[in-house]
C-alpha cells in the first residue's frame, strides 16, 4: 500500500488508483469556495504553493473520442499542440456533461487519476521540472500531491509541450 505522507481527505477513485499502483502521494483537503473564479488558483492559494505546481485536468474532443490534457492552472491548454501530440487534425474542449460522464467526476473536481474510462492522456512537459505536482483528488476542495513521473505512469500519459501562458 502507498504511504500518505500528509493530510487526510476522502477516499476517491483517484486515491484508490494510487493505492493500487503503490504510489506514494499526499492528500490535501481544503475548504472550497463555490464562488471561486478559478478552482485551480483557489487550490494553489489554499495549499500555499506556486500555481505553476498545481495542474488542471482538461478534456478535449478529438472528433473520434475524448482525451485528457494536464497543464498548470496558471496557464492554458494549447489546442493545436494537443491535437498535434494526439496525431489528429484538431481538438475542441469537451462538452462538460460528456467530460463528467466519461470520467465519473464533476467539473471542477475532475482528476486525471481513477477515471471511469481510460483516455489518451498528455502531461505538460513543465511538470517534469518539479519534484511534486498537485492535481485534483476527485472532488472540489481536495488535491493530491505526487511525483510527475508517478502521475505519468499511473495515467499512461505522454509528455509534451501542451501548455501556454495566459495571454
Amino acid at each position: 500500500m502507498a504511504r500518505r505522507p500528509s493530510g487526510d481527505g476522502p477516499s476517491t477513485p483517484a486515491t484508490v488508483a494510487l493505492d493500487r499502483a503503490g504510489v506514494t502521494y499526499s492528500r490535501h483537503p481544503y475548504d472550497h469556495d463555490p464562488s471561486a473564479q478559478s478552482y485551480g488558483l483557489e487550490a494553489a492559494e489554499a495549499l500555499g504553493v506556486d500555481p505553476a505546481e498545481v495542474f488542471k485536468t482538461l478534456l478535449v474532443d478529438t472528433g473520434a473520442g475524448l482525451a485528457v490534457g494536464i497543464v498548470p492552472v496558471d496557464g492554458q491548454l494549447d489546442l493545436k499542440a494537443m491535437a498535434s501530440t494526439l496525431g489528429v487534425k484538431s481538438v475542441t474542449m469537451a462538452d462538460p456533461a460528456a467530460a463528467e460522464r466519461s470520467t465519473g467526476y464533476v467539473v471542477g473536481g475532475i482528476s486525471p487519476l481513477g477515471q471511469k474510462r481510460s483516455l489518451p492522456t498528455v502531461l505538460d512537459e513543465t511538470a517534469y521540472a518539479l519534484e511534486v505536482v498537485y492535481v485534483s483528488g476527485g472532488r472540489r476542495g481536495f488535491d493530491i500531491g505526487l511525483a510527475p513521473a508517478d502521475l505519468a505512469t499511473v495515467t499512461r500519459a505522454v509528455r509534451s509541450a501542451i501548455g501556454r501562458p495566459v495571454s
